[in-house]
């Protein structure tokens, strides 16, 4: 019966189909690339004169990374283009109804758009994929490619910085007379974008440019604006630094007999030049900016640097005896008597000991006085003891008062930020008490 065959003859009618299919399709294509029809070396117009409308469009695919030093931006982008071949038309009815089609990229005419700023010389796109056409003519092209391009980055603002990287893109053998560049969207699109780790997406505007100069230039440039995100360099950087930095203040409220006071600095000093190394390897060697946060670290060495001083004046000054310099009247005045009242710094109380060898002098000069003469040799050995202890002692404290006027203000003409952080105007180190005579060297 006709059931028995009809499982047979169905895979043969399903082949016979698709074979007529493929034999459409092929057909097509050899219609349309036919060698005595088609050449891919000619520009698709009329005449000499006509233009070719190529509408460019750039979508973003991922923005790979953006070498601050070597100045190159890579970039993995989708470069859509169209336009129109007049030669590859056909007739839908003579080919079942088949409107489209596939051809290799390769064997029809391209219009050579390339990236202009190019920086590795990779001009090309790395993928030459197939192009669809339409039976119309209309061509539709979508190669992927990653480029490397040239891109001037503004490091004045780094770590906080947004940069402006352009891609250009004009036919490399064709002008303006031969080829007309449309921007085909005023925005590159980013319906495929993968986002970045270390930049933000801002706007990523599109224009075309002529020159009033030259009628035959032509070009379509894409503004790459980006945002660093600063997260990254705040917690690997900014903030290490300020903390180092904050340490160099805490110099002026160590004791002097410590001994500490110079490593302190010093140390403070050499981890912010370690600093200021990694960030001369991240920015590009230019002479044009500083970075914002080269500045600060330049600052700040100088301000350590300076406490460096300050602190070998202090210790100078505090470990000096009497016996071997002799303070000068206008420090005296200065250091012990303008300075400690300005700065609300209060003299060592006098001991017992002291009182007690001043009232003994003044009853051994109101005993001479009196006209009673006592020329004995242990009273004159007892008034020559006193005499040097009351100079030691008085040479001793003005020195330490020295120290302490020398260190009190230096604490207290430091940058407003010191002081907030450590030393007063709310700091958590603004109450604490006066040290002892012999323990203050700020």
């Amino acid at each position: 019966s006709t059931l028995k065959f009809l499982p047979s003859a169905l895979p043969n009618s399903l082949l016979q189909f698709g074979g007529l299919g493929t034999d459409t399709e092929e057909r097509l294509v050899e219609h349309l690339l036919d060698p005595s029809r088609y050449n891919k070396l000619i520009r698709p117009a009329t005449n000499g004169s006509e233009l070719v409308t190529v509408q460019l469009m750039v979508s973003l695919a991922q923005l790979i990374s953006v070498h601050e030093r070597e100045q190159i931006m890579t970039t993995n982008v989708w470069l859509t283009q169209e336009w129109e071949d007049y030669r590859l038309t056909w007739n839908p009815e003579e080919f079942d109804d088949m409107k489209k089609v596939r051809l290799p990229s390769k064997h029809i005419w391209l219009p050579d758009v390339v990236l202009y700023n190019n920086a590795d010389g990779m001009y090309e796109v790395s993928f030459y994929s197939n192009a669809v056409v339409s039976y119309d003519g209309s061509i539709f092209w979508l190669p992927p490619a990653i480029y490397k391009s040239a891109c001037k980055i503004e490091v004045k603002h780094f770590p906080f910085d947004q940069q402006n990287c352009t891609m250009k893109f004009r036919s490399w053998t064709y002008d303006r007379t031969e080829i007309d560049l449309v921007l085909k969207s005023e925005v590159a699109s980013l319906d495929d974008f993968t986002p970045s780790g270390e930049w933000d997406i801002i706007a990523l505007p599109g224009r075309r440019n002529e020159n009033p100069n030259d009628s035959t230039y032509v070009d379509i440039t894409y503004d790459f604006i980006i945002r660093r995100k600063p997260l990254f360099y705040t917690i690997n950087l900014i903030i290490p630094c300020i903390l180092i930095t904050s340490l160099a203040i805490l110099v002026f409220y160590l004791p002097s007999d410590c001994g500490e006071k110079m490593t302190l600095c010093i140390s403070v000093l050499l981890a912010l030049t370690v600093f200021l190394l990694l960030i001369s390897k991240i920015v590009p060697p230019t002479s044009l900016d500083v970075p914002l946060v080269g500045k600060y670290l330049m600052f700040t060495m100088v301000l350590v640097t300076f406490s460096i001083v300050t602190s070998v004046c202090v210790l100078n000054v505090h470990h000096r005896s009497p016996t071997t310099h002799t303070m000068p009247p206008w420090v005296k005045v200065v250091f012990l008597e303008k300075l400690p009242t300005l700065l609300f710094l209060k003299q060592p109380r006098q001991s017992c000991a002291r009182q007690q060898l001043r009232q003994k002098r003044q009853s051994q000069e109101r005993k001479f006085g009196t006209g009673t003469c006592c020329c004995g040799l242990e009273e004159a050995i007892d008034g020559v003891r006193f005499i040097a202890d009351h100079m030691k002692s008085e040479d001793n404290d003005q020195s330490v008062s020295l120290a302490r006027g020398i260190g009190r203000e230096t604490r207290t003409y430091a940058p407003r930020p010191w002081r907030i952080a450590w030393g007063g105007e709310g700091g958590f180190l603004g109450g604490c008490p006066e040290p002892s005579r012999t323990g203050f060297l700020r």
